[in-house]
């Protein structure tokens, strides 16, 4: 059997130390030693001194949904429901394309603005054609009367819908087969170009199927990690697929978890928390915010996923959320991951060690909700976005985007994750921030030793070096998969 080979020479690792070279064979690091003194074997790579480390995973995408967002008005600048009328209407009158007939547009966020959304204030602004906006965390859409009319769905007074009955709707017009499957590989290629390796992909459909179907046509730059949603649970078990097992030919598709969505979100007011929101009516019945599955839903759905082989992922944002949610795998004395923890009570962190459970988190998130959470969450950002606590507590950690809710970019993850600031503000509790060595760890699913599959980011800066906006923007020269470029600059 013949040997795919590749030599990179005179790169040095993020540790600091002097230049290697690495030899890579099929696919897996199978040497690494210092410069000049390996043979050579396969195609020869100088990397000038440039820098060298594992690929990187995004630990929770929705891809068609990032790949979608390019195609819709972006709201993502406006601070107020004028701003986004504002938007809206120049869109419409210079002819903006439309999406099955439809004017889309992602990105806004309601949490802090002065006037609250309205159905009349959005009709008076377009009435002719359906209008549906995404908010930026995709747990609410803003919609004419044309569009109600359109879904078949009933209003109220604001034009809002949240949460479950969003999220369904979403998804019925999110369909991935209205997208071109160069939409998708530029998507993929993009990423490639920041370094990635990987993503966790946390989109509700028939990922099995879509995503081998991608890899067929050629779709080979990135690893991807699927899950699936509870509606397709049990006929995913019934195929017989478990936790781990490679569903594609091209072997770069694993079947990762299954996904429940136990509460909202911070800026739809909707995660659930101990403490009512501001404002709101304590004895309502949403004053803390939602329980979208419940507990005894989510223990039912946990036990089929366990008896069937299938590990959990699930999403806790509120404090009350993430102590339910530790509370139900100790129960059942099952691994998993718990998405977002955005905010935690001091005596639960301490829990995500203890019970052997990974904590997925999302840097940015932390920089986009800053103001928001210091309004809706006063007296309890201490503990919001607490990446340092969990840390410190010896929780096992992953970073994501929930692209396109952040931008597909581990360097924007990592900057936020070791700064706790952007643009010209100061860091947002800095005791919160990660040591640059555990935030790159907890972005890797590999490190740079033999043995180790081949999948290598080159940069042409130093990690350790770059301050928070070099980190943000950090140039990268390569990415490899399995020991294929599939972004090169060298």
């Amino acid at each position: 059997m013949s040997t795919v080979a590749l030599t990179l020479q005179n790169v040095r690792p993020y540790d600091g130390g002097a230049p290697v070279d690495v030899v890579i064979r099929d696919g897996v690091i199978g040497e690494i030693a210092p410069a000049g003194t390996v043979s050579a074997e396969g195609e020869t790579v100088d990397g000038g001194g440039r820098w060298i480390g594992p690929g990187l995973w995004d630990a929770h995408v929705h891809f068609t949904q990032h790949v979608v967002r390019r195609r819709r008005i972006d709201l993502t600048e406006t601070h107020s429901a004028a701003d986004v009328l504002d938007v809206v209407r120049r869109a419409r009158a210079e002819g903006a394309p439309l999406i099955d007939g439809m004017l889309m547009g992602y990105g806004f966020r309601d949490g802090l603005w002065p006037v609250p959304a309205s159905l009349e204030a959005l009709d008076a602004t377009v009435s002719d054609i359906p209008v549906v906006l995404v908010s930026g965390d995709l747990h609410c859409g803003w919609m004419n009367r044309a569009a109600a009319s359109r879904l078949g769905i009933e209003l109220d007074e604001t034009g809002l819908l949240r949460e479950g009955p969003w999220i369904e709707l979403q998804h019925s017009f999110d369909q991935s087969g209205a997208l071109p499957f160069d939409a998708y590989q530029d998507a993929a290629n993009a990423a490639a170009a920041r370094g990635v390796v990987g993503v966790v992909e946390y989109e509700k459909t028939d990922n099995i199927t879509e995503w081998s179907e991608r890899t067929a046509r050629g779709l080979d730059a990135l690893r991807v990690d699927i899950a699936v949603w509870p509606d397709l649970l049990e006929s995913v078990i019934a195929r017989g697929v478990r936790t781990g097992d490679i569903v594609d030919e091209r072997g770069l598709i694993e079947f990762g978890r299954l996904k429940v969505v136990v509460d909202g979100s911070l800026n739809t007011r909707t995660a659930w928390c101990w403490d009512p929101y501001p404002g709101m009516d304590p004895g309502h019945p949403h004053a803390c915010g939602l329980e979208s599955v419940p507990i005894p839903e989510l223990r039912r759905l946990l036990t089929i996923a366990r008896a069937g082989g299938i590990e959990a992922a699930v999403h806790a944002i509120g404090d009350r959320a993430n102590t339910e949610v530790l509370d139900t795998f100790e129960a059942l004395d099952m691994r998993g991951v718990i998405e977002h923890a955005q905010l935690v009570r001091d005596e639960d962190f301490a829990r995500f060690a203890q019970l052997g459970l990974i904590a997925s988190v999302q840097p940015e998130h932390a920089m986009d909700d800053r103001d928001v959470a210091d309004h809706h969450w006063a007296g309890r950002t201490g503990r919001a976005f607490a990446f340092g606590s969990l840390h410190r507590a010896g929780a096992a950690l992953r970073l994501g985007s929930d692209a396109p809710v952040a931008p597909l970019d581990p360097w924007v993850s990592l900057s936020a994750a070791t700064a706790r600031s952007r643009g010209d503000r100061d860091a947002w509790h800095p005791e919160q921030r990660l040591p640059l060595d555990v935030a790159l760890a907890a972005s890797a699913r590999s490190t740079l030793a033999v043995g180790q599959p081949a999948d290598l980011v080159i940069t042409d800066g130093d990690p350790y070096a770059a301050d928070r906006d070099e980190l943000r923007e950090m140039p990268v020269a390569a990415t490899l998969l399995a020991g294929r470029f599939t972004w090169r600059q060298i």
